[in-house]
């Protein structure tokens, strides 16, 4: 699967902080499946993480969340993987995008 995740800038709030959108990505594929991918700059770390990026990416089939990565306030990085919550390590917004389009590769094959 190829996704085009260009980036598109603006200026919004999160958590009462104001926060720069780096990248907003939404797809319904052929087959009725969701991909979306979201990523804020924020000026200040999303507790308990240590960097400064508020993100979301979620595959979701029949309205069943199939892979999910986000850094929900009070959790941190996480992510969703057939059902099960598991740690993240994020390194970096653009390894983020390449683990997420990964996880989605291997479920969509099979």
């Amino acid at each position: 699967m190829q996704a085009d995740l260009t980036e598109g800038y603006g200026v919004g709030k999160i958590a009462n902080m104001s926060a720069e959108l780096m990248t907003r990505f939404k797809n319904v594929t052929a087959d009725g499946a969701l991909l979306e991918l979201v990523i804020w700059k924020v000026p200040q770390p999303v507790p308990p993480t240590s960097h400064g990026y508020k993100y979301r990416a979620v595959y979701v089939v029949d309205g069943v969340r199939i892979v999910g990565f986000d850094n929900e306030r009070g959790k941190g990085d996480h992510c969703h993987l057939d059902g099960a919550e598991l740690p993240y390590t994020f390194t970096s917004v653009e390894q983020l995008i390449e683990d997420f389009i990964a996880a989605v590769d291997i479920r969509r094959t099979k």
